[in-house]
């Protein structure tokens, strides 16, 4: 592709061939890959159970990573000041959405955080993750920092009480702990960090007392109970794949996870692909992340770095929390793995997220600047 595009070549799509970062885009791209194989192995079960056709998932999956893989690339193109403007349009309109799925979205397992556009499942939040990031970084770099802490977390805080009520505190606890990244990257002082891990710890007591199914969750993590759990089988599938796995399609446990295409397709992994395969999964999240930080590092605009830092951040904790849930290092949470697990929404979300950081991580780039 070298070829294609002369240094002294000025267009757009030379451009950005030339200041993106290709590691991060490959990472990106192979991590894209890696789903569409798991998704192959790990959802026929489901598709079947559910829908009595075991390539339901597999085709819906196929169907999505086209606009995904266009959504990544258009605003891999756009400049700092265009990944601004278009988390301020998402933050609005996706802010919106999540207050009309309280009063309009189906409940699902007690929960309202989808809304159904004619045979399409949206769940907003998605949306709104990664916007909330940009906009957290453009208040860290404009204000002092007193001043753009409280801005952040009204912000963050605000959109953290809309999961709240849906509920979907997992998703709170991300955003909340995003934004805690981003200000301890933006130099915020030590006892300031402090002061907010203990108000966090004060938050997460308050949630195991007002949320029946937050306290459930939790014991039954403390102290399992006697009947067979998706946990338990869900470590059943690890153990039962080894090192190398049983095979792609002939994995046996994943019958029984009504998740294994979502929520515990890292176990579904480790079963049809064995424990090597899981560990090149993590390697590979892991050199996205350390990548993505040391380009932020490098970058020479204070926005940039920021902003890359908490989209890398935020895309890391989803998916520690997601791999610690399967391997049962934590109480159980609805949250995928991402680019890995079957996703509609929230497959374009990250999409669009790490198309974000793909254009806040090319060299030289720099926000304009803005009021």
């Amino acid at each position: 592709m070298t070829r294609l595009f002369a240094r002294t070549d000025r267009s757009l799509l030379a451009n950005w061939w030339w200041t993106v970062d290709h590691a991060l885009l490959a990472a990106l791209l192979l991590l894209l890959l890696t789903g569409v194989i798991v998704v192959f192995a790990a959802s026929p079960p489901v598709g079947s159970l559910r829908f009595k056709d075991p390539n339901y998932f597999v085709f819906r999956h196929l169907v999505m990573l086209v606009p995904a893989l266009a959504l990544l690339f258009v605003c891999s193109l756009l400049s700092p000041l265009g990944v601004l403007r278009l988390a301020v349009a998402l933050a609005v309109v996706g802010g919106l959405l999540v207050v009309a799925t309280l009063f309009f979205g189906p409940e699902v397992n007690g929960a309202r955080r989808w809304l159904r556009l004619a045979d399409v499942q949206l769940q907003p939040s998605e949306f709104v993750k990664p916007a909330l990031v940009v906009l957290a970084a453009r208040i860290a770099t404009s204000r002092p920092w007193p001043r753009a802490t409280a801005e952040i977390f009204a912000l963050v805080g605000g959109f953290a009480m809309l999961l709240a009520f849906q509920p979907d505190l997992g998703m709170a606890a991300l955003v909340l702990a995003t934004a805690g990244l981003q200000l301890f990257v933006a130099g915020l002082p030590w006892l300031v960090v402090v002061g907010l891990a203990l108000i966090s710890s004060v938050g997460a007591v308050a949630a195991y007392a007002l949320f029946p199914h937050v306290a459930a969750r939790i014991d039954a993590f403390l102290a399992p109970p006697a009947e067979y759990s998706q946990i338990e089988r869900a470590l059943q599938a690890v153990a039962s794949g080894g090192l190398f796995g049983r095979g792609p399609g002939e994995g046996v446990v994943k019958f029984a996870l009504p998740d294994a295409h979502t929520d515990f397709v890292f176990a579904a992994t480790a079963e049809e692909f064995g424990i090597l395969a899981c560990l090149g999964v993590v390697a590979l999240f892991a050199f996205l992340l350390l990548r993505a930080l040391w380009r932020a590092q490098a970058a020479v605009d204070r926005f940039c770095q920021i902003g890359a830092a908490g989209l890398a951040g935020q895309l890391g904790l989803q998916a520690l929390v997601n791999m610690a849930v399967n391997l049962n290092l934590m109480p159980t949470k609805g949250m995928t793995l991402p680019f890995i697990s079957y996703g509609g929404s929230s497959m374009l979300a990250l999409a669009i997220a790490t198309g974000c950081l793909l254009a806040l991580t090319r060299t030289r780039a720099r926000l304009e600047t803005v009021p």
